[in-house]
């Protein structure tokens, strides 16, 4: 505010004498001009020889002398000297239109004098014309002007720094009062909402811009707390089961069954190990963010990663999705559905789905996965080892809850291109549909986990088909049969890629 202020005066100051100086010059040059017209008119009456005596002035501030060569007085108005010249010979330039501030003694005028000349008369008799008049007005006027620019300099300076002080502090207000609940906020003394001013300004709309941020940090700091409570859970009952078998192999001694040991040990911590390559995919994907540029994470992994255990929803952390470089999943298996086409399997490149079908469909023979191959290839551009996860993760699904069949098929659908993966098992309902793809989210008759999963199979899924710029939807199979029909959109690849 005080700097405000400043600035404000030294404009203000500025600006008082900017203005004395362009009054001042433009009241001089209103001086000359009636100086001159005077000056041109008694000119006129030298060259014609008809100069009168005493010299016509209009008004008692002009002093009107005509000189020669010399420096003589030739003539002069009534109130002028007729011996003395107002201006000494050495100043005077001949044949020169001049400007020329006096003393007013030689002109006998009080105060400083302006005189002008102009020249006149003929070559054989040059003459020159001097007009003189009082800057005494012009000096008095400045003065007024100046005493009352510091007359009303500081109060007006006062007025505007009383008025900038209401009106800034009425703008600020609200700007505190956001600064205090922010203060409240972050010493967790209040709630975790900003006031909103009632003016419908700027800071009302930043309130409500900020009110909108702090829900979405609460909502994912909600989330995060069940998120890793969910985590602990999971991680919690592998490590229980692994310390229970050991205590009870420590207890049991020479009598304890090795062989189940080793087995029942090796079940509990390939679940784990799935547990904490889904839980890190899904951490990596967080960071990445979605879009189809992004980092390779899919298919470093060795676990397809946990669903909901609901038909169509359950878990894939059964299986591995990915393998190692030459298993399903890999480099050597990518070439296949990529067309060998040098961009390997971890980077962006074209796919082919038809095919991309028939490699996952082959990795479960029973019950039998039919591939309803499509008529031309469909070619759609991303990551193959992602895309290799989304479908194994589906498949996975339909074949723990199928009946009898599951089918996998391809075909265009307008701007996408269309993968279905259907089963014949007891579908999923409508309510939970959107459910499921929230992370350890299991449906009520999947609660088992170890038949199931952890829960993040869908939520994988989810989260590669968003990189890949496609949508996942569930829907029933059909309107006559039970069943869950996963319909996987994916974009196809531009017609301008090589």
């Amino acid at each position: 505010m005080a700097i405000g202020v400043f600035g404000l005066s030294v404009g203000l100051a500025l600006g008082g004498v900017v203005l004395l100086g362009v009054l001042g010059f433009v009241l001089q040059r209103s001086v000359d001009n009636e100086a001159f017209r005077t000056a041109d008119a008694v000119a006129l009456l030298a060259a014609e020889d008809a100069l009168p005596d005493p010299l016509p002035v209009a008004g008692g501030q002009l002093r009107v002398q005509v000189v020669d060569g010399q420096g003589r007085v030739r003539a002069a108005s009534i109130d002028a000297d007729r011996l003395v010249p107002m201006v000494g010979r050495e100043r005077l330039e001949a044949h020169q239109r001049q400007r020329l501030s006096v003393s007013g003694e030689r002109a006998g005028l009080a105060g400083p004098v302006r005189v002008v000349t102009v020249p006149a008369g003929t070559a054989a008799d040059p003459l020159t014309v001097l007009v003189a008049k009082s800057m005494t007005d012009v000096r008095h006027s400045t003065q007024v002007v100046g005493t009352s620019l510091l007359i009303s300099f500081p109060l007006l300076v006062a007025a505007l720094a009383v008025v900038a002080w209401r009106v800034v502090g009425a703008t600020l207000r609200p700007v505190e009062s956001l600064r205090r609940g922010a203060e409240e906020i972050t010493g967790r003394a209040g709630p975790d909402r900003l006031p909103v001013p009632a003016s419908h300004d700027e800071v009302h709309r930043l309130a409500v811009t900020l009110n909108g941020m702090l829900d979405r940090l609460e909502s994912a700091r909600r989330r995060q707390r069940a998120f890793l409570a969910d985590a602990a859970h999971e991680l919690r009952s592998p490590v229980t089961n692994i310390r229970t078998e050991l205590e009870v192999a420590r207890r049991l001694g020479e009598r304890t069954d090795w062989a189940a040991v080793t087995d029942n040990l090796l079940a509990d911590t390939e679940r784990l190990g799935r547990l904490v390559n889904d839980l890190l995919l899904l951490a990596r994907l967080d960071e990445s963010g979605a879009g189809p540029d992004g980092p390779d994470v899919a298919g470093t992994g060795r676990s397809t990663g946990g669903g909901p255990d609901g038909p169509g929803g359950g878990s894939g952390a059964d299986r591995s999705a990915s393998g190692g470089p030459d298993g399903p999943g890999g480099g050597a298996e990518a070439d296949r559905y990529t067309g060998g086409g040098g961009t390997g399997a971890g980077g962006v490149g074209p796919v082919e789905l038809g095919e991309l079908l028939t490699t996952v469909a082959a990795r479960y023979p029973s019950p039998p996965v039919r591939v309803l191959p499509p008529d031309e290839p469909l070619w759609t551009v991303g990551h193959a080892d992602e895309l290799h996860r989304i479908l194994t993760n589906l498949v996975e699904n339909a074949v723990r809850h199928a009946r009898t069949r599951v089918v996998l098929a391809a075909a265009p659908e307008g701007a996408y291109h269309l993968v279905t993966v259907t089963d014949d098992g007891p579908g999923v309902p409508v309510a939970d549909r959107d459910r499921v793809f929230d992370r350890f989210t299991r449906l009520d008759d999947a609660r088992a986990r170890d038949a199931g999963g952890a829960g993040l199979g869908l939520s994988i899924v989810r989260e590669l088909v968003r990189r890949a710029g496609g949508t996942v939807t569930l829907a029933d199979a059909n309107a006559d049969d039970p069943g869950l029909r996963v319909s996987l959109r994916l974009p196809p690849l531009p017609p301008d890629t090589p």
